[in-house]
């Protein structure tokens, strides 16, 4: 048996790691994003630890083993298990035609100008905020919108500034997470902005 899915364990550490690099190593592919992704990050992050019997890791609520999964954030639901693959569908059409846009704008190994830096970190909280409101895992839902907005941030020259574990403190990210939950990733958008200048000025002293 190992350590608890949620325990701040060696073995969970470990875990964000492989499943940060996997995300880094796609990142530099620059192929198009899929959902298989997020499966595999969220296989890697469960790997070697103990978690209920009735998960299984990668895979989503509304498929087999997870059709009567439901899930609730500070009293609000995710998606309706029947709902889930029709709402991750329409994410992933959507973030693909949003990486289209970006790649064309951002070339492969350049960063951001000041004019595609706000569509950036939009697109990073809108990722993150959009697998909260869905949270089509029984768990790992947080970890795993925390990897969608740094794969977005790696792939457009900046740094990974979402910390995966602990999750960034203060209410302000709480509150966000609540608000995606109605649908509404701005107050994400305003969060991002502050932890991506703070980590930024971090790397510059």
């Amino acid at each position: 048996m190992g350590p608890n899915w949620d325990e701040s364990s060696p073995q969970l550490h470990h875990n964000l790691e492989r499943a940060a690099e996997a995300a880094r190593d796609h990142v530099v592919s620059r192929a198009l994003p899929d959902l298989s992704l997020a499966r595999d990050w969220h296989r890697q992050i469960m790997h070697g630890l103990t978690y209920p019997a009735s998960i299984e890791p990668g895979v989503f609520r509304g498929e087999t083993g997870q059709t009567d999964a439901v899930v609730h954030v500070g009293g609000l639901p995710g998606a309706d298990p029947d709902a889930v693959s029709g709402e991750l569908a329409r994410f992933e059409t959507k973030l693909v035609q949003a990486v289209e846009r970006l790649d064309a704008q951002i070339p492969a190994g350049e960063s951001p100008t000041e004019e595609t830096l706000d569509s950036v970190i939009d697109l990073c909280a809108w990722v993150h905020a959009e697998w909260v409101r869905i949270h089509p895992f029984p768990n790992g839902n947080g970890r795993t919108a925390r990897l969608w907005a740094n794969w977005v941030a790696m792939r457009y020259g900046l740094p990974p500034f979402v910390r995966l574990r602990p999750r960034p403190t203060g209410s302000a990210y709480a509150m966000a997470g609540m608000l995606a939950m109605t649908g509404d990733w701005r107050p994400t958008a305003a969060v991002f902005r502050r932890l991506l200048l703070q980590c930024l000025g971090e790397q510059t002293h």
